[in-house]
């Protein structure tokens, strides 16, 4: 295996794995709220409130979502924001437009970039 061919299914890997941790209802509902208070940010009170996640269940959801790198967290005196990493969501969006928009023709461009 070259060198491109080995880094081509790392990033394969790491794009799976966040697309894995999306992949449950709770957690795309937490990437979806963070979007909208981007680029501040919610305390974790408030994204369980808005969302109704238990405490214990939204700390893993968090987590997971904080291992495959899709949020930022940063700490304020007692409060932990949490925000949307906004470059590795562009990263891995950027990926699927090229593979399905450019690379092949799978999806016409200009449906994906329309906005609603």
């Amino acid at each position: 295996m070259t060198t491109k061919q080995k880094q081509d299914a790392e990033q394969i890997t790491r794009y799976a794995d966040m697309l894995a941790a999306m992949g449950t209802e709770p957690r795309l509902r937490i990437m979806q709220l963070l979007l909208t208070a981007h680029p501040q940010g919610l305390v974790v009170g408030d994204i369980g409130g808005e969302l109704d996640i238990p405490s214990s269940t939204l700390s893993h959801h968090l987590e997971k979502l904080k291992n495959e790198d899709l949020v930022k967290v940063r700490r304020e005196g007692t409060f932990l924001w949490y925000s949307a990493n906004s470059d590795a969501l562009q990263e891995l969006l950027g990926f699927l437009y090229a593979e399905c928009c450019t690379r092949n023709s799978a999806v016409e461009p200009k449906k994906v970039i329309c906005c609603k």
